[in-house]
């Protein structure tokens, strides 16, 4: 009896909701020891491999105080996730995170956002709207000012966001807190409190059901010719090596068009180099460095700079007519990287707003007790003439149409390829 009477204690423990720290793989319960080792693993890998502190507010020593103190007080897998997610949050940098979460976790900016908002005059501004998503279909539009979130004014509704070890709350934390917020949890339905034209609306974009929990795509691109224009847009696909032959066959069946429109403007998740090589291979007839790369952990640690070109190669059956890259916030990571590549090869005009500027290109931790993965931007990316990949916006700027009904940067990129000049 008292053997059932274990066993039975032992099951109900592993099926309570939020078990001890280390249920993510239903390993045996971690010792505080333990939990103190990953922490420590966690703030020493980020400390000694982070590239880009020198462009934050934030006192990493104060964050092992802060944090380090909660390690002790941890019993449950979910009070441990938080703690980490807390810690990273210092860093305010969306190309960082947790391979795990919570259901009460922050969508992940900007592959799980509809809206992008950013202080203007000290007011938060919707500047874009995800086309397709709950946002844009409840009628949420650039321009429109954001009063609240949840029924919380913003200033309140952000504090939770900033980092308590920042020495001030810098213009970049300010936006990402809102963006995070505008975002929402994995859970909660999102109620938006607008003002537009000087009138206060409630708007819903999780209802009926929170689309951005379910985010699906008919393919990996889409394609059409408009006119003499052919028209490529990739689905979130860039980390898919399958996209490579998918997007060979289509821009095959348009090589007789007179100009081309790649659309970048969902491309949210970022992907891997082989891929954007792949792509930007079919564009040019020589070999030429579109990226370069910089390692700031290698000079840290030994005081000699190490530095790199990427290339790109050429690929059989160039498509040499003018072409058009359209790219805007929901450019992420290796969007932004395909997007200055073309501008360094000189092959394509960039039309379109700003993109989604993540730092960087990422590696992956492991947390060794709790197996928690983690990632974060290591390497710092440059266009070829040297400017920072975060800093690069388009050519040619396009502002979205306030009122929804039009693709203005569409519009702007058919009328610039079908131009006389053009054909």
């Amino acid at each position: 009896m008292t053997r059932l009477v274990r066993f039975m204690c032992w099951l109900l423990l592993l099926l309570l909701p939020g078990a001890l720290c280390a249920q993510a793989t239903l390993t045996p319960t971690l010792t505080p020891a333990q939990c103190w080792q990953d922490f420590d693993y966690f703030w020493t890998t980020i400390n000694e491999n982070y590239c880009y502190f020198d462009k934050k507010q934030t006192d990493w020593a104060r964050v092992r105080e802060l944090y380090g103190a909660q390690v002790a007080g941890v019993s449950t897998r979910a009070q441990f996730v938080r703690l980490l997610e807390n810690a990273l949050n210092e860093l305010y940098d969306n190309h960082a995170g947790l391979s795990t979460n919570l259901p009460d976790s922050r969508r992940l900016v900007p592959t799980g956002t509809d809206v992008w908002a950013q202080f203007e005059q000290g007011k938060p501004v919707v500047v874009a709207v995800r086309p397709g998503f709950g946002a844009e279909r409840v009628g949420l539009r650039p321009g429109m000012e954001i009063v609240r979130i949840n029924e919380v004014p913003v200033a309140q509704a952000l504090l939770p966001l900033l980092g308590r070890s920042l020495k001030t709350v810098d213009d970049a934390a300010r936006t990402l807190a809102l963006n995070l917020a505008l975002a929402g949890d994995h859970r909660t339905p999102r109620q938006l409190t607008v003002r537009a034209q000087g009138r206060l609306r409630q708007l819903y974009p999780d209802a009926p059901t929170a689309q951005l929990e379910h985010i699906q795509y008919a393919g990996l691109l889409e394609s059409r010719q408009l006119g003499t224009v052919g028209y490529i847009r990739i689905n979130n696909s860039l980390g898919n090596n399958r996209l490579i032959a998918a997007f060979d066959s289509t821009l095959d069946a348009l090589a007789g068009t007179t100009g081309l429109i790649l659309d970048l403007r969902d491309t949210p998740s970022g992907g891997n180099t082989t891929v954007a090589r792949a792509i930007m291979g079919r564009f040019i007839t020589q070999e030429q460095p579109y990226q370069r790369h910089e390692f700031p952990a290698e000079e840290r640690q030994f005081g000699i700079r190490r530095s790199t070109l990427e290339i790109v190669s050429p690929r059989p059956r160039p498509y040499t007519r003018p072409l058009v890259v359209l790219v805007g916030p929901w450019t992420s990571s290796m969007g932004e990287g395909i997007t200055i590549g073309f501008d360094a090869l000189g092959r394509a005009t960039i039309m379109g707003t700003e993109m989604a500027r993540l730092n960087g290109a990422i590696n992956s931790f492991r947390l060794p007790n709790s197996t928690f993965g983690f990632n974060i931007p290591t390497e710092r990316l440059y266009h070829v003439n040297g400017q920072p990949r975060e800093n690069f916006v388009p050519t040619e700027r396009i502002a979205p149409d306030t009122q929804g009904t039009t693709d203005t940067a569409l519009a702007s990129s058919l009328q610039r390829l079908q131009a006389p000049a053009r054909r």
